[in-house]
């Protein structure tokens, strides 16, 4: 059975992978994956010779023992174990997708725009650099590509200078969602999983993961691309649509940004706290939308307009989906994986036979390799289940260095393919950059910053 379930799980997992080459979307893999996984195990259940307890992290003792009813009230406990765990991670990135669909609605990313005064193609990429690296560590890696790129098709209208710009915020988008709990899904996972904490993350990754963005930038700006200046046409300044466009973008990055302080104030899980969040963002929506809704419509108090106008509706309307249900199908079958201890047995057979590249791991057993390949597994394949599978497979306490360094290698190798990570492949959909390209002229900086990055981490792991 066990055979079975880890063939299904590689013929779904190599579905993902090669979906452009399918034209299937990587969500119905997933999701058949998951309810196959798990199906066969509720067919086999007396059947299986070994069972994961999550919340012990340790295997169940006297299995064999059990009868037919205790074996499937195991499994009843464990699948609802793991869709609460799950659960969590996607009402929170619900949240955070939708009070960024909210800040859109108004416009609100426009106020960004009005900072870029220059035409320096040095410069430029310098300050989008910045923006990436700090902006997906609040609006996640993902969000802070689609807007950043959004701008920059406002600014350069050249496509062939402007694919330039857009690899190097991959790289630095990528890199500014390693170090923040709500930058990067990977991350996310590992937070709200209780491996890491806020602070703890923020002194272990924010010099690696600055490296990781500042080194191959640095290199870029010698590159002939970013020679010289821009030369569009005059053209009218885009001004933000809505007169609350700034109000609600500090609003919302704001109520974000507060999620963190929220948990470690009150413990709550963090989606709790994004909830808060939402609500004190749609709040303020409600009422700026209202007002303008009043002042511009002769409404009929019979009308029910509430429905089509609300900012929070409009905003749910447009989240991403499709994402949420992948990351429910491929975390649920990675627990599948886990539930029957495969995990488990595998990360014993990796701690046994991979050499040891570090010191500071040593006496946890886990190699510096091994994460290494994470890393670089992470550009060629998906970095979700691989992180989830790391939860899996190893025991180590919160905020143990092995987390931290998961957390930067899973976070920034992706960028070494244009596929690799959600930054790049909704860069590749928006301007359309061919994956050759992109892995001969971004995918090697990208590989130089994440090795830099990861020297870096070996010694401020060593510092606290």
């Amino acid at each position: 059975m066990e055979a079975i379930i880890i063939i299904v799980f590689v013929l779904g997992y190599l579905a993902i992978t090669l979906e452009h080459n399918l034209k299937i979307d990587k969500l119905i893999p997933a999701l058949v994956m998951m309810a196959i996984c798990w199906a066969i195990i509720a067919i086999g259940v007396d059947d299986f010779t070994q069972w994961f307890d999550s919340a012990k992290h340790a295997l169940v003792d006297n299995l064999g023992l059990l009868n037919h009813e205790d074996r499937v009230h195991l499994m009843e406990e464990t699948l609802l174990h793991h869709l609460g765990k799950t659960s969590e991670i996607l009402v929170f990135l619900l949240g955070a997708m939708t009070i960024v669909e909210i800040i859109d609605y108004f416009d609100g990313f426009a106020t960004i725009k009005g900072f870029i005064k220059t035409k320096s193609k040095g410069r430029i990429l310098w300050i989008f650099a910045f923006l990436a690296f700090f902006l997906s560590a609040i609006i996640d890696n993902l969000t802070a590509t689609i807007v950043l790129i959004s701008i920059l098709q406002k600014l350069i209208f050249d496509r062939d200078v402007r694919i330039w710009y857009a690899g190097l915020i991959i790289i630095a988008a990528n890199a500014g969602g390693a170090w923040s709990p709500i930058g990067d899904v990977t991350t996310t996972m590992l937070w709200i999983g209780k491996k890491v904490t806020t602070g703890h993350l923020f002194v272990y990754l924010f010099v690696p993961s600055l490296l990781c963005m500042l080194i191959p930038v640095f290199i870029a700006s010698f590159l002939p691309a970013f020679k010289g200046k821009i030369d569009n046409p005059d053209s009218e300044d885009d001004a933000p649509k809505s007169e609350h466009s700034a109000t609600m973008l500090y609003l919302g990055l704001g109520g974000i940004v507060s999620v963190p302080i929220f948990k470690t104030v009150t413990h709550l899980p963090p989606y709790v706290g994004m909830m808060l969040a939402l609500a004190f963002v749609a709040i303020f929506a409600e009422v700026f939308s209202n007002r303008k809704f009043a002042m511009s419509f002769d409404t009929d108090v019979n009308a029910d307009h509430v429905g089509h106008h609300s900012p929070v509706h409009k905003a749910l309307s447009k989240i991403e989906l499709p994402s949420i249900l992948f990351f429910l199908g491929i975390l649920m079958a990675v627990a599948a994986l886990e539930s029957l201890g495969i995990l488990f047995g595998f990360a014993s057979t990796l701690q046994e036979n991979m050499p040891m590249l570090g010191t500071e791991l040593h006496h946890e057993g886990v190699s510096d390799l091994v994460v290494l390949l994470m890393g670089v597994g992470s550009a060629v394949i998906d970095n979700v289940p691989l992180v989830a599978a790391s939860l899996g497979m190893f025991s180590e306490p919160i905020d143990n260095e092995l987390w931290h360094f998961i957390a930067y290698a899973a976070g920034t190798g992706g960028s070494m393919l244009i596929i690799g990570s959600a930054a790049g492949v909704v860069a590749m959909g928006m301007e359309k950059i061919d994956f050759f390209w992109y892995l001969k002229n971004i995918g090697w900086l990208a590989l130089v910053g994440f090795l830099v990055g990861a020297i870096a981490f070996m010694f401020t792991r060593t510092i606290f």
